[in-house]
Parts: structure tokens; sequence; C-alpha cells
């Protein structure tokens, strides 16, 4: 038994991590939030997006030459610490990440330990040691048209691009990436949604996820 898991067995109730994985504009974070609006106050939601590394000391025209669809983009220790606090039953504080300077927020987000933690990211299960943490990983499969179009409506609307930016982005980057790292990590999913899940399977998977929940919160929700 590691340390964090040793402390948890001693204390509260070890959570229910939960990792939503898939494309850029496959949906991941929409689907997050729905699970989340089902099933709080039992669950807390965050994503993979605030640990990507910190880039407020390098010069703009080398941080425009970062490739940010490439998994070492992420700072790693960060988010292990992060999920070693949750699995030990302890509140934490997340890093969070402003996308048109590619550089952190000073101000923290505190994060409370809840039985399941809804976590989204694009290599949530990439790493070994992460698809161990996680009790359930969903994976999100979504054409590549569709993510095209998603990931260019939220760029230019909400991360300061311009079009022709992130169209090359896309071509450069973002599909051969894809086809190297996220693709993959389908192979190690315990449930494949279909980019046209709808909210028959959301209920579904409501269900599934809450017979997951540690029993004595189960008992909680009968009563």
């Amino acid at each position: 038994m590691d340390t964090h898991a040793a402390k948890a067995s001693r204390g509260a109730t070890a959570p229910l991590l939960v990792a939503i994985v898939g494309g850029s504009g496959a949906g991941k974070t929409w689907l997050a939030k729905k699970l989340l609006a089902a099933l709080e106050p039992e669950a807390v939601h965050f994503s993979l997006d605030d640990f990507y590394r910190d880039c407020s000391r390098i010069s703009p025209e080398r941080r425009d030459k970062i490739n940010f669809d490439h998994p070492r983009a992420i700072d790693w220790d960060t988010l292990e610490k992060v999920l070693g606090d949750l699995r030990a039953g302890r509140a934490t504080r997340l890093p969070r990440y402003d996308f048109k300077t590619h550089s952190r927020v000073r101000e923290k987000k505190a994060l409370a330990c809840k039985p399941m933690i809804l976590v989204d990211g694009l290599w949530l299960l990439h790493r070994r040691s992460l698809r161990r943490v996680f009790a359930l990983k969903i994976f999100i499969d979504c054409p590549v048209r569709t993510r095209r179009g998603r990931r260019l409506l939220r760029d230019l609307r909400s991360r300061g691009r311009t079009r022709a930016s992130v169209l090359e982005q896309l071509k450069k980057n973002v599909e051969p990436m894809h086809e190297r790292f996220v693709a993959p990590q389908k192979k190690w999913a315990d449930i494949v949604l279909r980019h046209t899940f709808g909210a028959a399977d959301i209920r579904r998977l409501v269900r599934e996820l809450r017979t997951r929940l540690p029993r004595s919160t189960q008992v909680g929700n009968e009563a």
C-alpha cells in the first residue's frame, strides 16, 4: 500500500477518481460539467488544462514556438501532488492558467475533497502511474472534423487567437499529437463514448458512477 492510500485508510474514505479523456474539442469538459451537475454535492471537478507549465519567464516569441499539444507541456509533478492530497482525503489547491499569456495566475483555487473527483484532460491515461490512480476511465471518441470545428470556435472566442494561427496549430501540432498521444489512450478506457452520446447515455453513466461511490456515501443518498 502506498503512502497516500495508507493515510486514506486511516482517515476519510478515499475518493473515487474518474478520468474523462479525449481529443481537443471532443467534449470532455462539457461531459464533466454535466456529470458534476447530476452528482453534486458528492462530486467536484477540475481540468488538466490548469496544469500547463508556467511560461511567464519565456519571451512571447519563444512561447509561440512551444508545442502545447505535447504531454511535456504539462506540470505532471504538481498534478500528482494534487491527486495525492485528494487520495489521502485532504483538501488541496489547484493552479490556474491563463491561455492568452500561457502563464500561471497568481491566485490558486481551493478544492475540497469529495467522494467523487471528476478530472478531464487530453493525456490523463498517457502515464502508467496515473492510469493506476483512476478507478474509472472514460474516453470520448470524436471524429476529427467535429473536434477541429469546436477547437477553432473555442480558441477564437476565449483564447485570444486568430483564425490563421488556430488553423496552423491544428495542422502542425494538434492532429499529429492527437494521433501520437491522445488516440492510443482509448485502449485503456473502461468506457468509450461515441461523440453522439446524449441525455440517456449521461443518465446511464451517472447511475454507473453512483454504484461506485463509497458505501457510506450511497447509504447517505438513500436516507
